[in-house]
């Protein structure tokens, strides 16, 4: 009688899936608890808090690869920092409040995200900035190409799609470092989504466009940013490409240590996420794919989706947490 074939090298326990979600439900409730006061600081610590006490309840050994910066800057959740009880090897990118201003100011799309691999499968990267491109599921391999002008790759993706390039939207942060891409893309013909903050939330939305009406996502944002996005792309399905900014001799030096030795190196989404990849994400404000968290007379309710990449299963959790005061150690 033959043996079952055993899972394939790196292949993550179901139950991490549930765990996680754990993890982004109590950073997220803790960050809606100061929605909308103007403290980008503390609706940030108090994520990091809730999330990093989460994590430390996990029967993991856990390493963080992208996180709330490097050791010297971040006391909680740095590059580098163990995390868990012990148990498999495992890395971990991770934000605890996807667009702190967005939540300071209580506008749409602010999240607390996670994403687990085995260990070495997560790009391990300095806290830099990253130039990337990112597209849904359903276009021809190497449909967008990083190297290529906005304009080539808007007319790639208007020909695959069987439209004029009048009809792409492509999202972008409103930022003055995207003044020539955005004129750009305006010449070129297609609209444009400026978002504030948040481009996980951005990026993500490429993969259904017929609901948020967002084909493309183009710019520079941060590298944890990035890979959050690459891990969640390889659960949903899409394209994407990425590349560390990095311009000042100090960064080149910091992203050496961390083993990386082509600064131009053009990353695609399964270099930046590889093997099985569980991805989780909790709506701290309400927006186009998450609703934020709800308060009512001691209890919470969030809104959570859970991505695994060797299934394709996407799920999406709504729960109900009572006693909310005595939260997360009480879930």
């Amino acid at each position: 009688m033959s043996t079952p074939a055993g899972p394939e090298p790196g292949y993550l326990d179901r139950m991490l899936t549930m765990e996680m979600v754990r993890v982004v439900e109590a950073a997220a409730v803790a960050a809606a608890r100061e929605r909308g006061q103007g403290d980008e600081k503390k609706a940030d610590q108090v994520a990091v808090d809730a999330m990093r006490r989460e994590l430390n309840n996990l029967p993991i050994s856990g390493r963080i690869v992208i996180g709330e910066g490097e050791r010297d800057e971040a006391p909680m959740l740095f590059i580098g920092e163990e995390v868990g009880l012990g148990g498999p090897e495992v890395d971990i990118a991770l934000d605890p409040l996807e667009g702190t201003t967005i939540c300071a100011k209580n506008q749409p799309n602010s999240l607390a995200v996670i994403a687990i691999a085995a260990r070495g499968k997560l790009l391990y990267a300095p806290d830099v900035y990253m130039d990337k491109i990112a597209i849904g599921p359903g276009y021809p391999d190497g449909i967008i190409n990083i190297d290529a002008s906005p304009t080539e790759n808007l007319e790639a993706v208007a020909k695959a799609k069987g439209c004029k390039v009048s009809e792409i939207s492509t999202c972008v942060m409103d930022r003055s470092r995207h003044t020539k891409l955005i004129e750009e893309i305006r010449r070129a013909g297609a609209a444009i989504r400026l978002i504030g903050d948040g481009d996980v939330a951005g990026i993500i939305h490429t993969t259904e466009p017929d609901e948020t009406g967002i084909d493309l996502y183009m710019g520079i944002g941060g590298a944890p940013e990035g890979v959050l996005a690459a891990a969640a792309l390889r659960c949903t399905g899409g394209q994407m490409q990425g590349r560390l900014i990095l311009d000042t001799d100090e960064k080149l030096e910091r992203a050496a240590r961390m083993g990386v030795d082509d600064p131009q190196k053009a990353y695609s989404m399964e270099e930046m996420a590889q093997g099985d990849v569980l991805f989780a994400a909790t709506g701290v404000t309400d927006g186009n794919m998450l609703r934020g968290v709800k308060f009512n007379q001691g209890s919470a309710k969030t809104h959570t989706v859970a991505m695994r990449s060797s299934t394709g299963t996407i799920r999406w959790i709504e729960a109900t947490h009572s006693n909310v005061e005595k939260f997360p150690s009480a879930t």
